[in-house]
């Protein structure tokens, strides 16, 4: 499991979600990283979200395991309403009521104008996950997403409450590695750097 590389709006700490922001140059440099390190693993596939940002970040990735890029629509970023394309210090300034509940992570909280709910979220990504494994039993994939989804994905694998605040690093481009066996997911590796100069995280208090 791959965060994209960083865009304009994480440097900005600017809310993303639904939107669709390209990579900057370092985002791009930092795909061109996670290629490389990854060009002597063998994958069945690589999977990605259908936006932009992971798109650009799978794209080296694709030309070095000579693997088409699959579009899953699931694997996008949740979509934060009314809280798309400001910042979290605009985000707390114009909606605080709703910037409470959304920190203090309500799992049933929609974010007005289309959010999803952490719970809704979450039926999303496991949906999407659970097909993929069925359908790459006994297969390694590679699948390129976005900090959001990487949240719910540890918490699969961990066993953390949605509700509970995040312990974990989601850096940009960094490396995560997971399995599903006998029916559970299992973290065998989380938030690798190694072939990365600096990433920025997904919070922005990291």
């Amino acid at each position: 499991m791959i965060r994209h590389g960083e865009t304009a709006w994480n440097a900005e700490r600017r809310l993303q979600g639904h939107l669709d922001v390209p990579l900057n140059e370092t985002g791009l440099a930092q795909a061109d990283a996670a290629a490389r390190h990854l060009a002597d693993e063998r994958f069945a596939a690589l999977y990605t979200s259908d936006l932009l940002r992971t798109r650009q970040t799978a794209t080296p990735l694709a030309r070095s395991l000579a693997r088409e890029m699959i579009r899953e629509p699931r694997l996008r970023e949740r979509h934060y309403g009314c809280f798309q394309g400001l910042t979290y210090e605009e985000a707390a300034l114009r909606h605080p009521h709703d910037y409470a509940r959304h920190k203090a992570r309500d799992p049933d909280f929609a974010l007005p104008g289309g959010g999803e709910s952490l719970i809704a979220f979450r039926h999303r990504i496991a949906a999407a996950l659970a097909e993929i494994a069925a359908r790459h039993a006994g297969e390694r994939v590679a699948v390129v997403t976005h900090g959001g989804v990487l949240d719910i994905i540890h918490r699969f694998a961990s066993g953390q409450p949605l509700e509970a605040a995040r312990d974990f690093p989601i850096p940009n481009a960094a490396l995560n590695w997971i399995e599903f066996d006998d029916g559970r997911w299992r973290l065998l590796s989380w938030a690798d750097q190694a072939h990365l100069q600096f990433a920025l995280d997904e919070l922005p208090d990291r």
